[in-house]
């Protein structure tokens, strides 16, 4: 065998980058979605062991939602493009350049053991520029070919070191063709066919035989005239180590799916639940196709299901003719390999193997697939395809010029369609777009472009693509959803409703006995949630939301989303109990999704249960300690505690939350109010200051800035906090409040606490505090007539308050003994007098009148008067409660 020059590796290598450098500037698209961008497996947070009991999407292999595709080994060289460059799809299209490349040259090294230098090297450039392989490199998701393909070829490579030069077996190279193709087969399923290429090549290559010489041999032993020569006994040796690696590796296999293959729908791939024979007819029509993508790869489609290829119905259907002619070529050429001896014919018994084994786990000859047609399927196949060419050109070769004219024609246009194909793949716009130049039947891709339009928010352009779909596949059940879902983003609920309903209809009937989750597939049931989810949003009609939910659970009592949805629906229903069994019982089918327990503690909260709330945020927290949600309520909840035990880790958590959103005032308002409660009033200045300069207007913030210089005999410094806050929010009356407290009792002007005030009683005539407070400037005012009948307005306003009452009768003596005296009483005795007055009375009535502050703190938003005894709690729980009513009243309002 000759050896691979580096000029060689160079060449090869040089031709690779050149048709696929412009792939390094394609995104993500189509199953790379699912495999990449919501595959939580390639997150680092995610235990590695999930990687082995997850199919390659990052779904658990027991949910029959599982495509029961295992790749582990692949999904972890995607796991290691995101811990060097997480979500950058320039990295992962980089190393599937440089994988395919890799195949190309050990793709040589095979050639070599069949073909001459010069038309292996022939084979290998016409492989590296083939423009099937577009989705393959191009592909994100074609990583799984590149790197089976790669100890495919190795194990075929160490195979045939396992026969030494007296014939005699050599175990080691034997031993690493297993290891190997057990890694083959965790990289892609269709790795394990190898061992067929190996059997095929000691039986025909190594020893030799021929299918005359085997039926001979046979026929002998079973006559009794001869015994097995050695050499035979040697193969069969051999064979059955290989056969039994193979089946060991089918057991873990099936174990590994629990025995289940994976449920398709018709759209997915029509012919197989079809009757017979347009199901077999169907079948083998589609290996003439494959052949002559592989001939011909002009029109290549990213997507060949649903009506792609019209199902063949009758032996009468003129594409049969393809199928026989199909199968003829290929009967030819096997009988000419298997019976004569000479190097073309293993050349081409090896092509054949090549091209036929790998392809037999996607032919849906033995068992269905979820697909019609996939080109990066034909990765494997195209190598033996490659092979046939380069042997063809070699019997051709007496007419070297015109021959070698058409390999430099052929590689060239191959390499310029490759390069050109590549472009498609740069979105998912152009992706599909692209494919519908090749295939207006298939409604999937009217859907894809429609969803590529919706992700760029172009709502009325996708729905013309979305209607399309409806009507190419009238029956597509995805296709009416996708149009209720666009008119819903539209603002079009009655037409989403139809839609909705629609496709509702489209679902088969519930047969009894009959699990109904074989019969559908599951993200079709999505139909239930989408409709109950936009009907809900008229309140009338909550049940009617409810009753759709239930149908879905009804039909899939593991339907996760339907427990969720309704848990949603049941909360907002107030009925709080049933919420919570909503939520727990999708926590027994996925314990270990975080949101799941999040939305567990929101009822708990509902239900005046904070600490099982707290608990079940700590359970979502083990499961994502980033979960931004659940770090800020849990933080919040410890907060309203009141228990200062609790500080210290809620101000850890809001110190995560900001760091995972650092553009969130309410993080950092939540962080000044931590530290008020702490009196640490320089951060709480520094924090709430924070988050006044990320929301400008910030209500909350504003007023408890101005309430925290308040407290800290910071009164002028408050002002200006004040101005901005009655600029952004002029109806604040606890601010006004506040404000008209500082300008009489330190600005000493009156009239501008008497502004404040009247614009309170402007807004709210009935509001004790501001008209009390204004009675007060009347007296401040020296009009004491004015003061009296305002006190006793504010007196029938509130006839409980004792406060009122003795400032009343202050008022009425004074004026009292100012008439007896017949001579005018100083404001400053006046003033002397209500001091003394204030010193006298309980700490209730001294929280009105001093402290009015303090009540503006806990109740900025909703403006709630309290009572005497709300005061005296609040009171004596001063270092605590008063703050958070702010906060409370906050959350529950949205500010």
């Amino acid at each position: 065998m000759a050896v691979v020059t580096w000029k060689e590796v160079l060449l090869l290598t040089g031709l690779v980058v050149g048709c696929y450098w412009n792939s390094l500037s394609c995104g993500f698209v189509f199953d790379d979605v699912s495999a990449i961008l919501d595959n939580k497996d390639l997150r680092p947070s995610t235990s590695l062991h999930n990687l082995f009991r997850n199919d390659f999407w990052g779904t658990p292999m027991a949910e029959e939602r599982s495509h029961k595709s295992y790749r582990p080994l692949t999904v972890l060289t995607f796991r290691l493009n995101y811990l060097f460059s997480e979500l950058r799809a320039a990295s992962y299209h980089l190393l599937n350049v440089v994988l395919h490349a890799v195949v190309c040259v050990l793709f040589l090294r095979v050639c070599r053991l069949f073909l001459d230098k010069t038309y292996s090297l022939v084979a290998a450039l016409l492989f590296a520029v083939h423009p099937i392989h577009t989705e393959a490199v191009t592909g994100v998701v074609g990583r799984a070919e590149l790197l089976s393909s790669i100890f495919l070829l190795a194990a075929f490579l160490a195979y045939t070191k396992s026969t030494s030069s007296n014939h005699s077996i050599v175990w080691p190279p034997i031993a690493l063709t297993v290891v190997l193709v057990a890694v083959a087969t965790l990289c892609k399923e269709q790795g394990i066919t190898v061992i067929g290429i190996c059997c095929i090549h000691e039986v025909f290559v190594a020893q030799g035989f021929t299918l005359p010489m085997l039926v001979d041999t046979l026929r002998q032993v079973l006559l009794g005239k001869d015994g097995f020569p050695y050499a035979v006994l040697q193969t069969l040796l051999k064979l059955i180590v290989l056969v039994i690696s193979t089946l060991l590796l089918v057991i873990i296999r099936v174990q590994v799916i629990q025995s289940q293959l994976p449920v398709f729908t018709r759209f997915d791939n029509p012919a197989a639940v079809s009757p017979t024979p347009t199901r077999q007819l169907t079948f083998n029509y589609l290996l003439p196709v494959n052949m002559w993508l592989l001939l011909n790869p002009s029109e290549l489609c990213c997507d060949w299901t649903m009506g792609t290829i019209p199902l063949v119905e009758s032996l009468l259907d003129v594409r049969n003719l393809s199928t026989l002619v199909f199968y003829t070529f290929l009967g030819l050429l096997t009988y000419h390999s298997l019976r004569y001896r000479h190097s073309s014919a293993k050349t081409v018994i090896m092509a054949l193997s090549l091209i036929a084994l790998p392809f037999i786990p996607a032919s849906n000859l033995f068992f269905p697939v979820g697909f019609v047609i996939a080109e990066r399927v034909l990765y494997v196949p195209s190598m033996g395809f490659c092979i046939l060419v380069a042997h063809g050109f070699k019997i051709v070769s007496r007419l070297k010029k015109i021959s070698w004219l058409i390999i430099g024609v052929l590689l060239t246009t191959h390499a310029v369609k490759t390069f050109n194909r590549n472009w498609d793949w740069e979105s998912e716009y152009t992706l599909f777009t692209s494919a519908l130049k090749v295939n207006k039947n298939n409604a999937k891709l009217w859907n894809n472009v429609g969803h590529a339009l919706e992700n760029q928010n172009e709502y009325a352009k996708a729905l013309q693509y979305f209607l399309q779909a409806t009507r190419v596949q009238p029956d597509d059940i995805g296709a009416h959803m996708n149009v209720g879902r666009t008119y819903k983003n539209l603002n079009r609920s009655k037409e989403a409703e139809e839609a909705y309903l629609v496709a509702k209809s489209l679902m088969p009937q519930v047969i009894p006995g009959k699990k109904y989750a074989t019969r559908v597939a599951p993200n079709h049931l999505n139909v239930y949630i989408n409709l109950a989810n936009l009907i809900r949003a008229n309140d009338s009609r909550l049940e009617e939301a409810d009753q759709l939910y239930r149908q879905a659970i009804s039909m899939r009592p593991d339907f996760k989303q339907a427990y969720i949805s309704r848990g949603e629906l049941l909360l907002k229903m107030n009925k709080l109990t049933e919420a919570r069994d909503a939520y727990l019982r999708a926590l027994e089918l996925d314990g270990t999704n975080a949101d799941l327990w999040y939305n567990l503690a929101i009822v708990n909260i509902e239900m005046k249960d904070p600490s099982e709330a707290l608990k079940n945020f700590n359970h979502a927290l083990e499961l994502n300690h980033r979960h931004k949600l659940a770090l800020f309520n849990s933080a919040l909840l410890m907060q309203e505690s009141g228990e200062p035990k609790f500080w210290p880790e809620a101000k850890r958590r809001f110190l995560t939350y900001v760091e995972e959103e650092p553009d969130d005032a309410n993080g950092y308002f939540n962080l000044g109010m931590l530290a008020m409660d702490a009196d640490e009033n320089a951060a709480a200045e520094r924090w709430m200051r924070k988050a006044i300069s990320l929301q400008a207007g910030f209500r909350s913030a504003l007023f408890n800035l101005a309430l925290l210089y308040s407290q800290s005999k910071r009164e002028i410094d408050a002002l200006p906090v004040l101005n901005e806050l009655l600029h952004h929010h002029p109806e604040h009356i606890k601010g006004l409040i506040l404000m008209g407290d500082i300008l009489m009792n330190h600005k000493k002007d009156t009239q501008g606490a008497k502004v404040c005030f009247e614009r309170i009683l402007r807004m709210d005539p009935t509001n004790v505090q501001g008209k009390h407070n204004l009675c007060v400037v009347y007296f401040e005012e020296r009009d004491l007539s004015r003061a009296e009948r305002c006190l006793e307005e504010t007196l029938a306003m509130a006839p409980n308050e004792e406060y009122v009452r003795r400032h009343l009768s202050i008022v009425r003596s004074k004026m009292a003994a100012m008439s007896a005296a017949g001579t005018p009483i100083s404001s400053a005795e006046v003033a002397t007098a209500a001091a003394n007055e204030e010193k006298q009375k309980s700490p209730q009535d001294t929280e009105k009148v001093s402290k009015v502050e303090e009540e503006g703190k806990g109740d900025g938003t909703n403006e709630r008067t309290k009572s005497t005894q709300d005061i005296k709690d609040i009171e004596e729980k001063r270092a605590a409660a008063l703050k958070r009513l702010e906060e409370i009243e906050r959350i529950l309002s949205g500010d």
